[in-house]
């Protein structure tokens, strides 16, 4: 029995029938020549010898292991397994080429005090969301040269400007707003193409939203969240394994 995945724009069924055969053609078999081993075939006498013996158990000592192994221990695999299943290009309601923004759990308030106490509904709340830009090439021209200061820093840390970096909102950054507000405003901003290679992260279980974005446009996004999010004091700009390396 042969179960073949496609896409939904691959309808092409001789394509598909060929590539069906093409699987499970038999592999050629070529005759391997006789083992001679490197050493006298003489199991008397081998050349490398263990220092001790094996160790032996007795019959009663296998039994009690045996009785203490469980079921639980052996994992078999479920013969209707579909690897497909979860993968959002194999599923008929999407279009070849389309471009998925996945933003989940924007819209539910989660008060931040309560996270250790189960919900009453007993579903588990997400504590962490995502929400990914899309490429726009008009941001282009709004955006300015990086200032000396952050170029500087750069050359002394021997960064290229295509480096992934890192903003940090944190509640006190917020002016008396929620942080689930400033977080549903900022996807809002993304899906707005508004902030040119940020994804964005809430993490809610240290109450913080974290903006990824590319060294080149960390500036232009500094200044796009202070305006758009009413955002108050200075926000550190970080990169993985090198720290704090700019504050705007």
């Amino acid at each position: 029995e042969v179960v073949l995945h496609y896409r939904p724009h691959q309808r092409d069924l001789i394509e598909l029938q060929k590539f069906a055969e093409a699987a499970v053609k038999d592999f050629p078999i070529r005759q391997l020549p006789r083992f001679t081993p490197w050493f006298p075939n003489d199991l008397c006498r081998l050349p490398l010898k263990p220092k001790k013996q094996p160790p032996v158990i007795s019959s009663e000592e296998a039994e009690e292991l045996k009785q203490r192994s469980s079921p639980s221990e052996y994992i078999t695999g479920s013969p209707n397994y579909d690897c497909t299943k979860n993968l959002l290009e194999f599923q008929s309601n999407v279009n070849h080429g389309q471009t998925l923004i996945q933003t989940q759990n924007v819209h539910r308030p989660v008060n931040l005090e309560n996270q250790g106490e189960p919900p009453p509904n007993g579903k588990q709340k997400l504590k962490r969301s995502w929400s990914v830009s899309v490429h726009s090439p008009k941001l282009k021209e709004k955006i300015l040269p990086l200032s000396q200061e952050l170029q500087n820093s750069l050359e002394r840390l021997k960064l290229h400007a295509f480096y992934r970096a890192k903003w940090t909102i944190e509640q006190s950054t917020c002016n008396n707003q929620n942080l689930e507000d400033v977080w549903i405003k900022l996807n809002r901003l993304i899906k707005q193409n508004e902030l040119p290679s940020c994804n964005a992260t809430i993490q809610r279980s240290v109450g913080e939203i974290w903006i990824f974005c590319d060294i080149l446009y960390c500036e232009y996004v500094r200044n796009i969240l202070r305006e758009k999010l009413s955002l108050t004091d200075k926000m550190n700009l970080l990169v993985h394994k090198f720290g704090i390396i700019f504050s705007l």
